[in-house]
């Protein structure tokens, strides 16, 4: 696979939208259903150069998480979880950008509590529009799915009928929406 260059973004920093732009992740729970949520706080930009070579940086506040359940959340943030006192962010660097069909492969480095790992996105450029007079926007959507133990988050509960509370495997989905930097 060759290195993908964006084609359709023009040279320069276009910084992530956090007002139209999401972070959702979803986790087995109980075996049988699935928990989702949110980190409402996050930043991050997309720098594009002059030979049209994208790099990615975002930062996610981990103490921004969301399922809708305060206790939940409150759990999560302890260190059991997250550890969001010790570790009040996670972050994202890319390292390469490869065309995969139509779509792209967005290579990095995740740090989540302390671990830093290789990881590799699915990605789908959705264009690039005009804006609304506020200068041009660029859309993606991105997923992977991590496995939460890779992260020293190993809080187990298993059931007695078998499996756990929480699954190993959380799925991560990004939709991003870029605004172009004067």
């Amino acid at each position: 696979m060759s290195t993908a260059t964006a084609t359709d973004l023009t040279a320069g920093t276009w910084a992530i939208d956090p007002v139209h732009s999401s972070v959702n992740f979803a986790v087995r729970h109980l075996v049988v259903s699935k928990v989702r949520g949110t980190f409402d706080s996050f930043t991050g930009a997309i720098v594009v150069a002059e030979d049209g070579a994208p790099s990615v940086t975002a930062t996610i506040d981990i103490n921004s998480i969301n399922t809708r359940n305060e206790q939940r959340d409150a759990h999560l943030k302890a260190p059991d979880f997250f550890d969001a006192e010790q570790f009040p962010t996670a972050t994202f660097t890319s390292t390469a950008v490869r065309a995969d069909g139509d779509d792209y492969v967005l290579d990095g480095e995740f740090t989540l509590k302390g671990v830093t790992k290789p990881v590799s996105l699915k990605l789908e450029f959705n264009g690039v529009n005009p804006g609304m007079g506020h200068g041009e926007v660029a859309g993606f959507e991105a997923s992977i799915v991590l496995n939460r133990k890779d992260f020293g988050i190993d809080f187990d509960a298993p059931l007695e009928t078998g499996g756990a509370v929480v699954g190993d495997k959380v799925t991560v989905t990004l939709e991003i929406e870029a605004l172009k930097q004067a």
